[in-house]
This record gives C-alpha cells, structure tokens and sequence, in this order.
C-alpha cells in the first residue's frame, strides 16, 4: 500500500469544546485517552481509512515525565490554542517501518496501544514538529484495526491538502522520497491548508488560523 494520508491532528486546550463540530455541522465521536502522552482525543470519519483528531491535554491524566507530542507542553502553543483550536499537523500511514534516510528527522518510532488498538508513529523527543507541523509523522498499524473503520460517516470528506513553507524544496524532497503526491509551496510561513467537504458545504482549516 502506498503511503497515504492517515489523519489531521487539530490540538486545542480542551476536546470539551464544540468550535470544530460547528464549523464541521457535524458532531465528533468520542475517542479515547493516551495514558503515554497524558492526552486524549474525538474523532471523525474523513474516509475509510483516514480520520480527523481533535487532540488535547488530559485534565485528570498523570502528567508524563516526557515532552507530549503536538508541542501541547509548549508556551507558544498553548498562547496560540488560547484563542481556539487549530490544525497542528498531519500524519501518513506507511506499511513498513524501514524507511529511506529522511533530511527532515520525524523522530523515532513509539509504540502504542489502545485496547485492541496498536500502533507505532515517529514522535520527536522533544515533542517538536517536523518542519514546523509541514513535514509529516509517520504512523505504522501493523494490525487489522484502525479507527477509522469504527467510526460513523457523518458526511466529512477532505477534498485537498495544500503545504507551504519557506524551505519547500528540503520539504517538497522529504515528500518525494516518501512516495507522497503532495506539493509544497515556498511562502514566507509554514502553513497547512485542508479542504473539507461537509454537510454543512465546503470548509477550510489552516494551521494559521484558530477554530473559532
């Protein structure tokens, strides 16, 4: 299977509020919690084999004694999260974890697990982004399950994924030899851009703006 889009990651200081469900015109299903990473999550249906998290710090999780991934334990992302949610960044579901040499270093791979939900995805000790959320994670499902599979489709689809960043020729060849058919485009932010169809009618999210 070639690589391909796996989910959106949207963080938010709190998956109890409903800026994304509305935008949406649909309700996000209950996900459930990473005990690694003291977070937890709701989800939607973007097709049979990729979906959109609403990610956020557990309140009454222990806290890990780690970087959270998503960057959720840094300053400037939670100042920037204080105003809504946002799309953070975007992960690709490959079927091996031996990969080509990657310029951009995505981390390495972690193990989880969530019931009979089991993964693994690259992870930056440090809880950074790859190019600042424009680079891919990597998420590996050895297993036949995948969420998915389990969710209701609401009708939410993503119609295009558009990248831009001020070193889009290192990203634009990390893509490459990826085997992803993404283009990035060079602009003076990084940026995502994901267009969605909904029931609602067609909707953008940009890692630049909040979800309000």
């Amino acid at each position: 299977m070639a690589p391909s889009l796996d989910h959106l990651a949207i963080a938010a200081t709190s998956i109890e509020g409903r800026q994304l469900d509305r935008l949406l015109g649909v309700d996000l299903s209950p996900g459930g919690n990473h005990a690694r990473m003291g977070t937890h999550n709701r989800l939607l249906r973007l097709g049979a084999t990729s979906y959109l998290e609403l990610i956020a710090i557990d309140p009454v999780a222990t806290a890990p004694d780690h970087a959270r991934w998503f960057e959720l334990d840094e300053p400037a992302m939670s100042a920037s999260l204080a105003a809504g949610p946002r799309l953070v960044h975007w992960v690709v579901r490959v079927d091996t974890t031996e990969l080509p040499a990657l310029p951009i270093d995505v981390g390495p791979w972690e193990h989880f697990r969530r019931g009979d939900l089991f993964w693994q995805l690259t992870v930056r000790p440090d809880g950074t982004l790859p190019a600042d959320g424009v680079v891919p994670s990597l998420i590996f499902w050895p297993g036949s399950a995948h969420p998915a599979a389990r969710l209701p489709d609401a009708g939410v689809t993503l119609e295009g994924l558009e990248l831009e960043h001020p070193r889009a020729e290192d990203v634009q060849h990390q893509l490459d030899l990826l085997g992803l058919d993404v283009r990035c485009a060079r602009a003076a932010l990084p940026r995502i851009v994901a267009h969605l169809a909904t029931p609602a009618g067609p909707r953008t999210l940009r890692s630049t703006e909040s979800i309000r």
